[in-house]
């Protein structure tokens, strides 16, 4: 009998490089990293409160999933329309927005605010986006003082969703690459296309975690890589002056010219 290559090994080896790229552009990321977020949103701020409610497509509502401040926790676990009150404004028309007397705005909902336990007096919400819709609303309540928010605070506050949105859409990245990774492996050991050592009640399924830890090893392993080398050096411009992105952006633009020019003479 001879061994033959499993079919799997591809497909496992190619879903392991991306996440194994994810991991480098975007670190693992979950509620905590949002909360530390929230956190700095609220003391860099000196707001009351600050929350992050995240859209669930499944019931088409807002939950607020994480909040810092004397006055945010009361807002955790809350569910509301994804057109209600001012976040729900800011998820469906993608448009920050700053209120300074928010009893006076029509869009605000105060039954939903005193569920809370807090009724703000002004706000800034900002939605988290992406290229492919919005993830979710960034709100940040009542500056300590008098002060109220202005078009600087949009600005910075915009910077901190754009930091979660990154999170998010890491943290997505590899529970939806596990779940694709489950279903293959959980059909293909139902259909007794690929055996495996231990097949037992979980067989393959039950093997997901080591092989994809072994996949990703051998990734790691070559460090040569100039693929790796370049995932790195784009993370490290995720903290770079804007003026140095846009550098980088002009010197891609050239590269990607001269290399399709190169192509376009082999190919002759």
């Amino acid at each position: 009998m001879t061994d033959e290559p499993d079919p799997l090994i591809p497909t496992l080896h190619a879903l392991a490089l991306r996440v194994e790229a994810a991991r480098r552009l975007a670190p693992p990321a979950g509620t905590a990293v949002l909360r530390s977020i929230v956190d700095a949103t609220a003391v860099l701020f000196g707001a009351e409160a600050a929350s992050i409610a995240l859209h669930d497509p499944a019931t088409d509502r807002l939950v607020f999933a994480v909040a810092a401040g004397a006055q945010g926790q009361g807002v955790v676990g809350l569910a509301i329309g994804s057109s209600e009150g001012v976040a729900g404004y800011v998820f469906s028309t993608g448009q920050p927005l700053a209120l300074a007397e928010v009893a006076r705005d029509a869009r605000f909902g105060r039954n939903v605010a005193e569920q809370t336990g807090y009724v703000p007096r002004s706000l800034i919400a900002v939605p988290l986006v992406h290229d492919e819709g919005i993830l979710g609303v960034l709100e940040i309540l009542d500056k300590r003082g008098d002060a109220g928010f202005d078009l600087r605070d949009i600005e910075l506050a915009t910077v901190f969703a754009r930091q979660a949105t990154v999170a998010i859409r890491s943290s997505r990245i590899e529970r939806d690459t596990a779940t694709l990774l489950r279903a293959v492996l959980g059909a293909t050991d139902a259909s007794g296309a690929v055996a495996r050592p231990g097949n037992g009640a979980g067989g393959a399924v039950d093997d997901l975690d080591s092989i994809i830890a072994a996949e990703v090893r051998s990734l790691d392993g070559d460090g040569n890589e100039p693929l790796w080398a370049l995932a790195d050096q784009i993370a490290l411009l995720r903290a770079a002056d804007p003026g140095q992105l846009e550098l980088v952006r002009d010197l891609l633009a050239v590269l990607v010219r001269r290399s399709d020019r190169r192509r376009a003479e082999r190919s002759r």
